[in-house]
């Protein structure tokens, strides 16, 4: 049997998809970024974050349900997150 990913949906709900996410965020803090942040794993290192833990497929799929950029590992998709916040 194949590896099933559970995955976020924009409206918040998880379905199962045979790839993997392509990014990762946090619940709580509602900040996503790639696997490799160094910042997240340095959290995951720690012990900290993983309970709050969720996967997209794409960035896009990580806005739509409400993530904001990393400013870590994504800092100019921050930098046009945040411009386009201080013009609402």
């Amino acid at each position: 049997m194949a590896k099933q990913y559970q995955l976020l949906n924009a409206d918040g709900t998880t379905y199962l998809s045979a790839e993997p996410g392509a990014y990762g965020g946090h619940r709580r803090t509602r900040i996503y970024g790639r696997l490799d942040c160094r910042s997240a794993l340095l959290w995951i290192g720690k012990g900290h974050y993983i309970k709050h833990r969720v996967f997209f497929c794409d960035a896009e799929a990580a806005r739509e349900a409400g993530y904001r950029p990393c400013s870590v590992c994504l800092p100019d998709d921050h930098t046009r997150w945040r411009s386009a916040s201080a013009d609402v």
